[in-house]
């Protein structure tokens, strides 16, 4: 089965109006980047931060040159200090805290035989410790929050409200060689998500994930092979890679009020999750 056609892209319908949010890992390139674009079309305030600073600062001022509400701090999720900083920030430009997308992640390929310490503590420490610092913070600044108004994409169960949504991979439901540390970072994030929507509900806050299979951007061809990217290519139903842009726009989906009943759910936006 192949998408003849290709994808459309959507225009913007105002679904995240009024609306904060902090996106990590959105230095241009990938699924974050995309994600800022899409809920600045959305009528989203963003603060967008990645540990690449030059790239940091660089996709702030393309986007600052066609949206009002962008900001950009340099943040490495591994370091406690730097995201307390981040949403402090979040809270001090804009008053309170909307919607988290925790994109950060570190991938990379070894065979579990000849894999280091240093390259399996690394992984995990990005990409899932990153993810439970970033919710950690989230969450006690959706708690201290004071109230929300309507439209704030929480539960409806009090508190301030708020949604996260982390990013997972289709990795962390089957198996790929060489993936090890990146399957369980990967598999962790989506339990970190089941088990935070739990504990958030009696706040108002809804926690999901998405769970992408191949997104295709610069990077992504700088560290796998081309025989890698086109086996991958050639397992999904469509035939082709997605664009950044068609896992963002699940995530705004996750982010907006058309969610409103959807917590602790990883939404696979691939066919290749089992």
């Amino acid at each position: 089965m192949t998408d003849v056609e290709g994808p459309v892209y959507e225009p913007g319908h105002g679904l995240l109006k009024g609306r904060t949010a902090v996106i990590t890992a959105a230095a241009g390139a990938g699924i974050g980047g995309a994600t800022a674009r899409r809920f600045l079309e959305e009528g989203a305030r963003v603060l967008i931060s990645d540990a690449h600073e030059r790239r940091l600062k660089e996709y702030e001022a393309e986007l600052a040159a066609e949206f009002e509400g962008v900001a950009a701090l340099a943040c490495d999720v591994t370091d406690e200090a730097q995201v307390q900083t981040l949403f402090g920030a979040a809270l001090r430009l804009h008053g309170r805290l909307d919607i988290v997308v925790n994109n950060a992640g570190l991938g990379g390929t070894s065979s579990l035989v000849d894999m280091s310490d240093e390259q399996w503590s690394r992984v995990l420490d990005v990409t899932l410790n990153g993810t439970f610092r970033c919710t950690r913070a989230a969450l006690r600044a959706f708690r201290e929050g004071g109230d929300g108004g309507e439209g704030d994409g929480g539960g409806g169960q009090g508190g301030h409200g708020g949604v996260i949504v982390n990013n997972a991979s289709v990795v962390g439901w089957r198996a790929q060689a060489g993936q090890a540390h990146y399957a369980a970072a990967k598999a962790g994030v989506m339990a970190l998500t089941r088990c935070a929507a739990v504990e958030a509900a009696e706040f108002g806050v809804r926690v999901n994930a998405v769970s992408p299979s191949l997104a295709m951007h610069p990077h992504l061809v700088k560290v796998t092979t081309p025989e890698l990217l086109a086996e991958l290519t050639a397992r999904e139903a469509f035939g082709r890679y997605a664009e950044p842009w068609e896992v963002a726009n699940v995530i705004v989906f996750l982010a907006s009020g058309y969610s409103s009943y959807l917590t602790g759910e990883v939404v696979s936006v691939s066919s290749q999750h089992a």
